[in-house]
């Protein structure tokens, strides 16, 4: 399960859908709705919430637009209601760390647009988070493939 804090505007077309379902899995995990993937770490900051289900409905819907904005047919209603929750703060340490590893993905899945991304330094988040200094954050799964 990966729920980026990057822009979800960076992702191809199968990563966004990926990211679609995965943030569908993790809301039925929030609800309680799943055996599976319920101590996944990638969870901790949507359970550190005043109202955890409101915050994964809020980043679902911005994947949701994103979506909209390229003609794909995401079906909202699978989110049972609107949403508005407070942004999460998340570290340019994680924001950084997961640019390389989606640059690392895109160089193999999609080199054309690995390459239009090579130029780009500080890569926008999902609109659910606001980012401040820090390292990357203490859930996230260091592997040594990337920086």
């Amino acid at each position: 399960m990966r729920l980026w804090t990057l822009h979800p505007k960076y992702l191809d077309a199968r990563g966004l859908v990926s990211l679609w379902r995965e943030g569908l899995l993790a809301h039925q995990v929030l609800q309680g709705r799943t055996r599976g993937y319920r101590n996944h770490p990638q969870l901790e900051r949507f359970r550190s919430q005043p109202d955890p289900i409101a915050a994964v409905i809020t980043y679902l819907q911005g994947i949701h637009a994103e979506a909209l904005q390229r003609g794909y047919a995401f079906d909202p209603s699978k989110l049972r209601a609107a949403a508005c929750a407070p942004p999460i703060i998340e570290t340019q340490g994680q924001l950084n760390y997961e640019w390389a590893h989606l640059l690392n993905k895109l160089s193999c899945r999609n080199p054309a647009l690995c390459n239009l991304y090579q130029d780009v330094d500080l890569p926008d988040a999902h609109p659910l988070f606001h980012i401040i200094p820090g390292p990357v954050a203490h859930w996230e799964r260091l592997s040594n493939n990337r920086t």
